[in-house]
C-alpha cells in the first residue's frame, strides 16, 4: 500500500525545467503536483474559466473520492484494463489517496456502501485546499486557453504548444508536455473529446469513445411512461445476458427514466450491456423483482390461491410487488404470462428488460476509448512523440462509480510526473 502521494523519483531535481499541463481535471493537477514537487516550472493549461470543474460538479452529491475495499476486487474494477492500471494503483491507491487528502486537511470516511467521502462530503473545500498548495509550489495557472493540437506537418512536441487565449492566439515552449484533457462526456464543463481527431491525425494509436457508466434507452409504452417515469426501482438485481448466457447478478436500485433507466445499478453493469448492444444490436438484461426470495417459494406464493382477487392484488398481498415493480412485470411479461402463473413466477425472478442503445454520449458520467495504451511507454509518453505524456480518462480504460474512476485518473497523473521526470532526467 502507498504511503506517500509522490513515491516514484522524487529526488530528481527538474529544477530550470519547464513543463505544460494541458487540462486542469485530477489527472492534470495530480501530475502538476508531481512535477512541482520535483523542482520544474508547472504552467497548467484550460480551456475553461476555472479547474476541477467536472470534479466539483460529481461532488455535488457528496464526493465519492475512492473504495475502501481490498486491492484484488478493486483492481478487478478496470476488467479488460486491469494489468495496465495495476501499476497506477501501485503509486497510488485508495489507502495513498486517503492520505494524499488528509495532508491536505481533509479528513475522510468510509460510508456503509465501502465508498470513501470527504467529512464533509463536498467537493469544493478539497479543491481549494489543493490548488493553494499547488500554488504555493509555484504552479502557474492559465484559464481560457484552449490548446489548438499540432499543425498537419508538425511533428508532436512540446515545443510550439499553441493556444487561443483571451487575448488571441499564443504558443509556448516546454521541455515536456502532459495531456491531461479528459473523456468525452459533459461537454459544457470541459470534456468534449474534440482533441481524438487530431491525436489520431498524427499517428497515435486511438479508440473511438464510447459511453461509460451511462443509461440506456428502453421502448415503454406509453402507458408506462405516464405512470412511472422518474420513478426509483429500489431492491433488485440486474444481469446482463451475455454470448455464454446470464452474466453475474449485481444487486442495488436504479431509476425509470422517459426514455429507459439510468443509476448506479445500471452503471455498474453499463459497459457489458453497452459491448452487447454494439456486438447484436440490442441488450437483454435480466431483473430480479424479489431478489430475497428463492424461485421456489416466489412461485409457490403466485400459485396460492387467490379466489376472487385480481393477479396485482394477489402478486401485491402475498409478494409486496407493488407500484413501480408491479409496472415493469405487466409492462415486460405481457397479459399471456399473468394468466400462466407457473411462467409469471419465473418472470419475476427473471425478467428481460430490452436494452435498444446507450443515451447519448455527452450524457454518460464518463467514456471509454481513447489514446490506446500500446501508443504509450509505461511512463505514459507517447512512444511516437518523445516529451509528450497522456494521462487520466483521455486513455483507452475505464471504471464504474464507485471512487474508481477518480482514483485511476489521479494515479495516472502520478504516473505521467514520474515517466517526465525520468525523460527529462535521461536528457
Amino acid at each position: 500500500m502507498s504511503t506517500h502521494p509522490h513515491p516514484l523519483d522524487v529526488a530528481i531535481n527538474l529544477s530550470g525545467k519547464r513543463v505544460a499541463v494541458i487540462g486542469g481535471g485530477p489527472a492534470g493537477l495530480m501530475a502538476a503536483e508531481g512535477l512541482a514537487a520535483r523542482g520544474a516550472q508547472v504552467d497548467v493549461y484550460d480551456a475553461m474559466p476555472s479547474v476541477g470543474r467536472k470534479f466539483l460538479m460529481a461532488g455535488r452529491g457528496g464526493l465519492n473520492l475512492t473504495h475502501s475495499e481490498p486491492a484484488a476486487p478493486f483492481l478487478a474494477r478496470y476488467g479488460e484494463r486491469a494489468a495496465q492500471i495495476a501499476p497506477w494503483l501501485r503509486e497510488l491507491d485508495a489507502n495513498g489517496l486517503r492520505l494524499w487528502a488528509q495532508q491536505l486537511g481533509i479528513e475522510t470516511f468510509v460510508g456503509s456502501s465501502g465508498r470513501v467521502f470527504p467529512a464533509e462530503m463536498k467537493a469544493a473545500p478539497l479543491l481549494r485546499a489543493w490548488l493553494a498548495r499547488l500554488r504555493a509550489a509555484g504552479v502557474r495557472f492559465h484559464m481560457r486557453h484552449r490548446w489548438l493540437g499540432w499543425p498537419a506537418a508538425v511533428a508532436p512536441s512540446a515545443a510550439g504548444l499553441r493556444f487561443q487565449a483571451p487575448d488571441g492566439g499564443l504558443a509556448r515552449d516546454a521541455d515536456a508536455v502532459v495531456l491531461a484533457l479528459g473523456g468525452g462526456s459533459w461537454a459544457r464543463l470541459g470534456s468534449d473529446g474534440a482533441w481524438l481527431p487530431g491525436l489520431a491525425a498524427h499517428g497515435i494509436a486511438t479508440a473511438p469513445l464510447r459511453a461509460a457508466n451511462c443509461g440506456f434507452e428502453v421502448g415503454w409504452s406509453e402507458h408506462f411512461r405516464q405512470r412511472h417515469a422518474g420513478q426509483p426501482v429500489k431492491s433488485v438485481t440486474l444481469r446482463c445476458v451475455g454470448a455464454a448466457g446470464p452474466g453475474h447478478a449485481r444487486q442495488g436500485e436504479f431509476v425509470v427514466t422517459e426514455s429507459g433507466i439510468e443509476g448506479s445499478l445500471v452503471y455498474a453493469l453499463s459497459a457489458g450491456l453497452r459491448d452487447r448492444i454494439e456486438a447484436t444490436g440490442h441488450a437483454i438484461a435480466l431483473l430480479d423483482l424479489a431478489p430475497g426470495w428463492s424461485g421456489e417459494k416466489v412461485l409457490a406464493a403466485v400459485t396460492h390461491p387467490r379466489g376472487a382477487r385480481s393477479m396485482s392484488s394477489h402478486l401485491q398481498s402475498r409478494l409486496g410487488l407493488t407500484g413501480v415493480k408491479a409496472g415493469l412485470l405487466r409492462e415486460c411479461a405481457g397479459p399471456e404470462a399473468f394468466r400462466d402463473p407457473a411462467q409469471l413466477g419465473r418472470l419475476i425472478k427473471a425478467l428481460p428488460l430490452r436494452l435498444e442503445r446507450p443515451r447519448p454520449i455527452d450524457e454518460a458520467i464518463s467514456t471509454a476509448g481513447g489514446v490506446r495504451f500500446e501508443a504509450l511507454t509505461p511512463g505514459l509518453m507517447v512512444r511516437a512523440a518523445p516529451g509528450v505524456f497522456c494521462a487520466g480518462e483521455m486513455l483507452d480504460w475505464e471504471a464504474p462509480t464507485g471512487g474508481y474512476l477518480l482514483t485511476a485518473c489521479m494515479a495516472s497523473g502520478v504516473v505521467a510526473a514520474a515517466g517526465v521526470a525520468a525523460f527529462l532526467a535521461a536528457r
